[in-house]
Parts: structure tokens; C-alpha cells; sequence
């Protein structure tokens, strides 16, 4: 068991990481030398400066959240099905995953995670080459990961070295709760390689969410089967970017009947590495807490961090469409922030994770997950139009912004037949859309 990591960006030593056993935290401390770089990796909760205190230790945040670590390293630990992945591995390996400590999962990733902090030693050595890997390949071990998780699998370890070690090379790092790879594609579309290490020239970097790979008897799942979520997403994707949301380009991954969700990476320019925070870090905002946040909260937030003015406006935006839209998805994971390099300020990062979700009576998405006026649901336009108040003289604005967003989500059945959206699921979401703000 190790309980002591370097952390590293942008190819300099950021600081170490304890881990106490006995308590089941981990301490940090930053380097005098990064000190004097000026950059701030955690500017609201673990800030660096030459006269104030560079060692930081949260057991206060929740356990089930942040795992005993800081929140700006528990949010580059895998998610559900990233670490269902690791615990295939770690079965492969003999080892229990209830011993393997929430350090040794970062140093589990290393270099390959989402966002740019690094992790050393190494847990699981890079591969030098970046080969090419079959989609198919990929979407059964996939399967198999999610099966064995609930015990409907026994046999993963079993299999041959080759199936495990291509969905280790994808499947680790990326964070939520469904089946997704980290991938890198070519133009034509016609070569996948791995999206953890440098994509080779031609190549970019692409988040990919599996179609039609179900965890059986999720009940946290927003939909039963999500065999044509992809096509949803994609709809919602257009959309967003009609109404004015700024988003990484996104596409569908056509594979037979099945729609995979592509969207590029804005944690990478080329091979260059994104610092990222999302907002459950930035601010210890708790996303396993539904309405313990605000939207009103997020606009302090970035006031705290400078954003720009058209950024808040942005964050307006969001807001509306999220609730017009019934994204009840809105937690603190699914909004961040990217600091691109050393010498840049925090900027807000492009929106993701934007699509219909709205199951009655689900814990998770029955209603939203940031309150806006104190309200989760039965929002009225008076609701939003009073968070308009906490940008300088933004009322006008704000209600052109609404009509705009209406407009736009008025015309689902559209987006949703050029994605190619079954019928069933277009009339499902239309009669839930809030249209008479």
C-alpha cells in the first residue's frame, strides 16, 4: 500500500500528498517552489502564497464525496464506471479493491487522467505505443465491466490479457456514472487509439459514451436502457448550441444501430494538458447532495474567480436552457472551470453532460440539483429573472435570453428528428419541456 504522491503540472512539482491510514485522509503540501510560480491549482479552498499557510487537510468534507482527499485531487479520481474498470483490474491482480486506498487510485491514473495534474509514482506503466483498437471490442468488455459489478460476471479476470488491457487503455479515467472511453480519433473517423496517452498526429482527443451499454438494475439510472441516449444527447447538443451555449464540438459515432456520443475534449489543446476544477471541487460544492447548492451560489463563485462579464451571462444562459430543458443533471460535477496554462487566468469551461433528464419520483433527477430561489422545481419566470439581479444592469438582457431559449427548445421535434430520435422518446420529452415560463 503507498500512502505518499508527488503531484505534478504542466511538468512541475506541484506539491505531495499524504495518506494517513489511521484516519483515512490525505494531508497536502506545496513545494516552496511552486509557491513562486504564482499559480493557483485551488484558488478558493487551497490557496498558494508565500505568507500564508501551503499545507491543507479536509476532514470535514464528506467521506462518500471526496474520498479523504482535497477536492481538487478527488476530482480527478475516476468515477462509477472508471473505477468499476479499475476493481476489473485489481481482481486480475489479486488484490481487494477495498484495500487499494483513494491515493493509490490517483496514482492509478498517473499522467492519463482528465484535467492536467499528474500523479507519481505510477501505479500501471503507459504503453509505448498507442495502437489501434476495435470499437467493438471496446463496447463488450464494457458490458462485461458493468455485469461483473453487479455480479452478473464472474469471469472477467478470466479473460484473455488483451480484452482487459484495451478497455484499461480507455475506460480508467473518465468521470460519471456511465460506460465512456477516453479515445483518441482521426479525421475519417476510421482509427481509434487510446485517449489517455499523446494522440499521434492526425489525431484528436475525444470523450466517447458507449451506446446501449446498460448496468442492470441501476436504480440511479435516468433512463432503463440508454441504447439511444446518444441520439438524445446529440439533439440536446444542437440544441444548446442554437440557444447560445458554448459547447465543444460533439457528434454521433455511427456502429450498426447504435449511436455512440462524441464529444471533443476541451481538457486538451493537441496534446497539451488543461488544468481543470469542477465546481463540486472549486467550491467543496457537494454534488451527492441534491439542492444543497444554488445557482445563486455559482454566480459568487464566479465573481470570486473574475470571470468575465459575458462569462456570467453564460452562466445565465445555461441556467435557463437546464431548466426550460428539464436537465435536472445540473449538479456541481456537470459545471467547471479550466485554467489552459501557467501564465492564464480561470475561465469558465464549455458546457457538457447537457441533456433531458427527468424521471418522476427518481432521488436523483425527480427535480434539479442546484435550487435556484430556493426552489428545485415549480420555477416560475420570476425565479429566473431574480437571479438576473446579480449581474449589473442584465434585467433587459435576461428576458430577451429567455424568450431566446424558448424559441429555441420550442422547436425539439426538430433537433430530435435530424438526430434521429425514436418517435417514443421525442413525445415523452416534449411533454415534459417547461414551455410556459
Amino acid at each position: 500500500m503507498l500512502n505518499l504522491a508527488e503531484v505534478w503540472l504542466w511538468d512541475k512539482l506541484v506539491g505531495a500528498l499524504a495518506w494517513a491510514p489511521d484516519t483515512a485522509t490525505a494531508t497536502f503540501e506545496y513545494t516552496p517552489e511552486w509557491i513562486k510560480t504564482g499559480v493557483q491549482i485551488a484558488p478558493l479552498h487551497m490557496p498558494s502564497h508565500a505568507d500564508g499557510t501551503h499545507i491543507f487537510h479536509f476532514p470535514q468534507l464528506n467521506r462518500d464525496t471526496y474520498k479523504g482527499l482535497p477536492a481538487c485531487f478527488a476530482d480527478t479520481l475516476p468515477d462509477d464506471f472508471g473505477n468499476a474498470v479499475i476493481n476489473a483490474w485489481l481482481a486480475r491482480n489479486g488484490r481487494d479493491a477495498q484495500s487499494f486506498n483513494p491515493l493509490e487510485r490517483l496514482l492509478y491514473s498517473g499522467n492519463r487522467g482528465m484535467g492536467a495534474l499528474e500523479y507519481a509514482p505510477a501505479l500501471r506503466q503507459t504503453q509505448q505505443t498507442n495502437s489501434k483498437l476495435e470499437l467493438e471490442s471496446l463496447i463488450a468488455m464494457a458490458q462485461q465491466v458493468l455485469d461483473q459489478r453487479v455480479g452478473l460476471n464472474g469471469s472477467l479476470q478470466h479473460r484473455g490479457n488483451d480484452d482487459l488491457t484495451a478497455i484499461l487503455q480507455v475506460g480508467t479515467s473518465a468521470g460519471g456514472a456511465r460506460a465512456k472511453a477516453l479515445v483518441a480519433l482521426n479525421k475519417t473517423r476510421t482509427e481509434i487509439r487510446s485517449g489517455q496517452v499523446d494522440a499521434p498526429e492526425g489525431f484528436k482527443h475525444y470523450l466517447l459514451k458507449f451506446d446501449g451499454v446498460i448496468e442492470q438494475g441501476n436504480s440511479r439510472e435516468t433512463f432503463g436502457d440508454p441504447q439511444g441516449f446518444g441520439r438524445m444527447e446529440y439533439a440536446y447538443y444542437l440544441m444548446a448550441k442554437a440557444a447560445g451555449i458554448r459547447m465543444a464540438p460533439c457528434e454521433l459515432l455511427m456502429d450498426g444501430e447504435r449511436a455512440h456520443f462524441l464529444t471533443q475534449r476541451f481538457d486538451r489543446i493537441g496534446n497539451h494538458k488543461v488544468h481543470y476544477q469542477s465546481l463540486c471541487a472549486m467550491d467543496h460544492a457537494d454534488f451527492k447532495k441534491p439542492g444543497y447548492y444554488s445557482y445563486e451560489q455559482l454566480f459568487a463563485v464566479a465573481r470570486q474567480l473574475r470571470l468575465t462579464r459575458a462569462e456570467a451571462v453564460e452562466i445565465y444562459r445555461r441556467m435557463v436552457f437546464n431548466i426550460v430543458a428539464r436537465n435536472h443533471d445540473d449538479h456541481s460535477k456537470n459545471i467547471g472551470f479550466i485554467l489552459p496554462g501557467p501564465r492564464m487566468q480561470w475561465q469558465l469551461a464549455p458546457a457538457f453532460d447537457i441533456a433531458y433528464s427527468y424521471k418522476p419520483g427518481s432521488p436523483w433527477v425527480n427535480s434539479h440539483q442546484l435550487n435556484l430561489n430556493g426552489k428545485r422545481d415549480n420555477f416560475t419566470r420570476r425565479d429566473l429573472l431574480s437571479a438576473a439581479t446579480l449581474i449589473s444592469n442584465f434585467t433587459k438582457e435576461a428576458k430577451l435570453i429567455i424568450e431566446e431559449v424558448l424559441d429555441v427548445v420550442g422547436q425539439w421535434p426538430t433537433y430530435a428528428s435530424t438526430a434521429g430520435v425514436s418517435p417514443e422518446f421525442t413525445r415523452e420529452i416534449n411533454n415534459n419541456l417547461r414551455l410556459s415560463l
